[in-house]
């Protein structure tokens, strides 16, 4: 990558001192306290201000080095927009006595935690629900600020915001996903190289996953051509945290390159191609390991880690065609401080040193079985 030239960076305020009393005649007093000296010192600070200044100017210019708003407009000039924030979606059930209607608009939220200083996240019902025969329900819900927060692990909204007669509790039988940021500097930025580097023309394979990586919300997609014969296309979606798309994110994106599904050019997607959109596969990597740790180490805290480096690896990965190497989880292993050792390595309760992953598959991390 090219490297930012070095402009402007010698005109410091004592160069351009320097350069100013040089041009003052010699049998003129201008030691440092004369008055000539006195009188140039605010001019010289001034200007190297203004050279400063013009560093910025050039560093703005330039989608590599530039940020926020100017990124915005650098990449509009290609006809790209930051993604805007994105409510969390899942589901949840209701129990208590049946025949009791939870009305559309019920806010459910998680606990506070007045030890952490942690708020509630809330949630609204999509729809209305009415418990059955044996008393309950699960209707759609979404939260109600966009934004990463709103992604939590299953079990934990168990909070009626207002009292619904008939009704004793609320739980989130899975996780609530598909929550995401406004778009980051770093991720428009990629997603900007992707699109100047790598143009999308035509309906070819770029074309697709630029028309799929504009929809708010998706993490990344990969393309399968002649995905049931000619004529089919496949998209394969993952979320902000490279996990499989929610549903609402897959009929988003489909919404945008096929809404008919039958070829008819509705979309974005050429007439003729019928597009199919699928949330990617999950596959679930296993880890078991048996461990030395160091001294004054938790195995609870080391398993949390492992988890977190895991993640982070396995996000690499996440539609690159690669696979996951044991050898590379061996590493994330090594470089926690709290692990001076480890042996019994087993992913997926296998030593093969290689697990492939399939066209449409993304792994994600399983369950971490990490032991003394």
């Amino acid at each position: 990558m090219a490297e930012m030239p070095a402009f402007l960076q010698e005109q410091t305020e004592e160069n351009i001192m320097q350069r100013m009393l040089e041009r003052v005649p010699s049998d003129i007093d201008k030691s440092e306290g004369s008055f000539i000296w006195d009188a140039q010192a605010p001019v010289a600070f001034v200007l190297a201000e203004a050279a400063g200044w013009a560093q910025q100017v050039l560093q703005r210019g330039f989608a590599g080095s530039t940020f926020g708003t100017y990124l915005d407009l650098r990449v509009s000039e290609h006809g790209l927009t930051r993604r805007d924030a994105v409510q969390a979606t899942g589901s949840v059930k209701f129990s208590g006595v049946p025949g009791t209607l939870v009305p559309a608009g019920t806010v459910v939220a998680t606990p506070a935690d007045e030890v952490t200083s942690e708020t509630s996240i809330e949630y609204i019902t999509k729809q209305a629900v009415t418990l059955g025969a044996d008393g309950s329900g699960e209707v759609s819900i979404q939260a109600v600020l966009a934004g990463r927060q709103g992604n939590v692990p299953e079990k934990v909204v168990s909070v009626l915001g207002e009292r619904v007669q008939g009704v004793s509790t609320v739980t989130n039988l899975d996780p609530i996903r598909g929550g995401a940021d406004i778009e980051t500097d770093e991720l428009l930025l990629e997603r900007y190289y992707a699109h100047v580097r790598n143009q999308g023309t035509s309906a070819n394979k770029a074309h697709y996953m630029k028309w799929a990586g504009e929809v708010p919300g998706v993490g990344a997609a990969q393309v399968q051509p002649l995905w049931q014969g000619p004529g089919t296309v496949g998209i394969y979606l993952l979320d902000t945290e490279k996990r499989a798309a929610n549903e609402e994110l897959v009929t988003a994106v489909q919404q945008v390159l096929d809404p008919t599904q039958d070829g008819q050019g509705e979309g974005a997607a050429p007439a003729g191609a019928v597009v199919t959109v699928m949330a990617a596969e999950e596959l679930p990597i296993n880890l078991s390991v048996k461990l030395a740790l160091a001294g004054g180490a938790s195995l609870i805290e080391v398993k949390e880690q492992i988890t977190e480096g895991l993640t982070a690896y396995l996000q690499g990965l996440a539609f690159t065609d690669s696979p996951v190497r044991m050898t590379r989880v061996a590493a994330v292993l090594l470089d926690l401080p709290g692990i001076v050792d480890y042996t019994d390595l087993r992913l997926n309760d296998s030593d093969e040193l290689v697990i492939s992953v399939e066209m449409g598959q993304v792994a994600v991390p399983g369950m971490v079985n990490a032991y003394e």
